[in-house]
């Protein structure tokens, strides 16, 4: 592999931006520092930014089962050209990821057609505790399981308190949780389909899927963690009552229980449901806009840990469906890093807390091995970003299988020119170069 050397760059990275140059020698950092003389392919950086690539932990790409929708190939080409070089899929495909050889099957097709760098996540079900466990011998190699405390996409719902006890007292993975409490729920659509009956609309979503909902699965699963010491990680926080679940006194590093916010949570409000409808109809909901406030506060102060995307495709014909047909989850990886850099430039917080809330922290939280951080010896995973160029979302650029965006003809004050992946620059300024395929994760133990 020949080297890059990236020259006069911002490179942002653990709490400081330096103008520094940047040398990748066979798929790794070997050198930062304010001068490089080296030969190689040269990128003149000046005026540029240099991040460590996004680690999205919580993507569905859909594959296998569900592929008229989305796939490994097609989304990982959309995380790459969004400036994510490192993913983590959720189980819930057709078959789901419920025993070790379907886990296995998924990680073969992303050696085969994955540009980013990959991990997977054990799905548990309700009868299936014993062969979760046989992950323990695999902690390495995965980022760990993931558990539906709340119906949705893929019928992965578990209920059985056995089953979860057995779980959360002998997993020795981290275990992520989708936490909206199923009696609410139900109790819930209930009442307006009573009320509303076919008239319900993608408005009435944050009503049916609530904050009670959220607030009494996500204290459940505290309560669980908290009583067996368990790694517990709470997935896409959406209100503000949950906020006081969880605490900032300790160092992420030494965090038994940690959570995420994803972008559209940040992004969008229930105030926009008017515009989108269906686009932006996903679980848990996007709510009223004083829980977006409070999810940014719970950001800043570090009550959340990490931004992500829960990226969830489906097909333009399916989101035009009627509300109760239609099925929940916005598509998303593409274009988290621009909404952030928008919100960077709108003064929301620094580009090195972005950098830290998508890159650093889930590298700490999942453990991963050398990656999510510009530092001499890692993985060169990186993205060059540039903050005086636009990005309109155009049917042209987007890269979804589903070939939608809620930002379709949006216009981002912001622009991913360059991703490498292990020191392959895998996208550039709208061109993908697929000759080498990203790696599985790896995990410190």
């Amino acid at each position: 592999m020949q080297n890059t050397i990236i020259k006069n760059i911002s490179v942002v990275n653990e709490g400081a931006t330096r103008v520094q140059d940047v040398l990748f020698r066979n798929g790794r950092i070997e050198k930062i520092a304010a001068q490089i003389s080296e030969t190689g392919t040269e990128i003149n950086g000046e005026g540029k930014y240099l991040l460590p690539g996004v680690i999205d932990d919580q993507v569905h790409f859909r594959e296998p089962g569900l592929t008229h929708k989305a796939n490994i190939h097609s989304e990982a080409r959309a995380a790459v050209a969004g400036g994510t070089t490192s993913f983590m899929e959720m189980p819930n495909t057709n078959p789901p990821a419920v025993t070790q050889e379907k886990l296995e099957e998924k990680y073969a097709i992303a050696a085969q057609g994955s540009l980013a760098n990959y991990s997977f996540f054990m799905g548990v079900a309700n009868d299936n505790a014993e062969e979760v466990l046989k992950a323990n011998a695999k902690k390495d190699r995965i980022c760990g399981v993931k558990i539906f405390m709340g119906s949705s996409t893929g019928n992965m719902l578990v209920d059985n308190y056995l089953t979860l006890e057995k779980i959360f007292s002998e997993t020795e993975l981290l275990i992520a949780t989708h936490c909206e409490d199923e009696k609410i729920i139900r109790a819930n659509m209930e009442k307006y389909k009573q009320e509303k009956g076919d008239a319900l609309t993608a408005a009435d979503h944050p009503l049916i899927r609530n904050e009670e909902a959220c607030f009494e699965s996500s204290l459940v699963a505290i309560q669980f963690a908290k009583k067996h010491n368990s790694r517990l990680h709470i997935l896409h926080i959406s209100t503000e009552k949950e906020l006081q679940l969880f605490g900032n006194l300790l160092p992420l590093t030494e965090k038994r229980i940690t959570a995420e916010v994803c972008v559209h949570h940040l992004w969008f409000t229930a105030d926009d449901y008017t515009q989108y409808g269906n686009l932006i109809k996903c679980n848990p909901a996007i709510k009223a806009p004083h829980h977006r406030e409070a999810l940014w506060n719970g950001l800043l102060d570090d009550r959340l840990d990490i931004i992500a995307t829960d990226h969830a495709p489906h097909t333009w014909d399916e989101k035009q469906q009627a509300y109760l047909q239609a099925p929940s989850g916005v598509p998303l990886v593409q274009h988290s890093l621009l909404m952030m850099l928008e919100s960077v430039k709108a003064g929301r917080f620094s580009i090195e807390k972005m950098v830290e809330k998508m890159s650093h922290a889930p590298a700490q939280c999942f453990r991963i091995k050398e990656r999510g951080y510009l530092r001499e010896g890692y993985h060169a995973d990186a993205v060059i970003v540039d903050m005086e160029q636009s990005t309109t979302v155009s049917k042209d650029n987007i890269h979804y299988h589903c070939g939608w965006s809620p930002f379709q003809g949006y216009t981002f004050p912001a622009a991913v020119t360059h991703t490498f992946v292990n020191g392959h620059l895998a996208y550039e300024n709208g061109t993908f170069n697929e000759n080498q395929r990203g790696q599985r994760l790896l995990f410190n133990v």
